[in-house]
């Protein structure tokens, strides 16, 4: 199945918000559990205020140079039950490695 662009980027934003809220919370952590560089990471994490999903960098305590985790403070209008419950599906569409 191919996705639109449109489709892409909307699945992809679900599925990072997901691994966000499970945990996987740093760009570098992305990175690694979805395969997609920096920037893409960066940009789809910054992103997310686009869907009305509040998510917010916190530093770590006494951590310097942006050491630290993001935090989905809000999902706006998007069910995070059905994220989670459709999170292999969403990884599977956009060729994602299978999480450890």
């Amino acid at each position: 199945m191919t996705l639109s662009k449109t489709k892409a980027s909307f699945y992809r934003r679900l599925y990072v918000a997901h691994l966000v809220a499970s945990g996987i919370a740093s760009v570098p952590a992305v990175m690694a559990a979805t395969g997609m560089p920096r920037r893409t990471a960066q940009d789809t994490l910054t992103a997310l205020g686009e869907l009305d999903i509040v998510c917010e960098f916190e530093p770590a305590p006494g951590e310097r140079h942006n050491i630290g985790a993001y935090v989905i403070r809000d999902w706006g209008p998007i069910d995070p039950d059905w994220v989670a419950a459709n999170a292999e599906r969403l990884r599977d569409a956009l060729g994602y490695p299978p999480r450890p």
